[in-house]
């Protein structure tokens, strides 16, 4: 199952390549992957939210979301998995941060879809859930995951995401 898995991460990263060294696209993945480096990006667009709906739980809400994601999945879960992260032969085009952890599943596309259930409490979900997307994606891009992490990550942070709305829904 690995070896298939690992082809079809291979297959992912070769037909991504022709993406990657266009100058708007590496731009926009590297700010993306590395504004959401340790939820930087959700916590303040989260304060943003709260100052606007001048509702100090919205941000508490999401911040506390993600700390469980975070400490579920940087946690626990990478140290089960203990996946190696992409290769890259070449120099990056922009600065950017190499995590220790385990590459499965990517705790940026899990805490982008955490934030984005969170975020669309409020309406806008097609807009949080592309931003999110865009983050997720990036890590791809930028081959700090493999397609495969970036996937299981989404499918973790949607699940976590929904429970952490619906509780948030019940107790705000």
């Amino acid at each position: 199952m690995t070896d298939a898995i690992d082809r079809i991460d291979e297959r992912i990263d070769e037909l991504w390549e022709a993406l990657r060294g266009n100058p708007v696209l590496d731009r926009l993945f590297y700010t993306a992957s590395e504004a959401a480096d340790f939820s930087v990006l959700w916590h303040t667009l989260g304060v943003i939210e709260a100052i606007l709906d001048d509702d100090p739980t919205t941000a508490i809400a999401i911040s506390a979301a993600l700390g469980v994601e975070a400490g579920l999945i940087n946690g626990p879960v990478k140290s089960l998995f203990k996946r190696s992260r992409p290769l890259h032969a070449h120099d990056r085009p922009h600065t950017l941060r190499q995590p220790k952890t385990s590459s499965f599943p990517s705790g940026h596309a899990s805490a982008a879809m955490v934030a984005a259930a969170m975020l669309s409490r409020r309406g806008r979900a097609p807009l949080w859930y592309t931003l999110g997307a865009i983050v997720a994606t990036s890590r791809i891009h930028v081959r700090i995951h493999h397609a495969s992490d970036v996937v299981g990550g989404i499918v973790a942070g949607v699940a976590m995401g929904k429970i952490a709305r619906r509780l948030a829904d019940r107790l705000l």
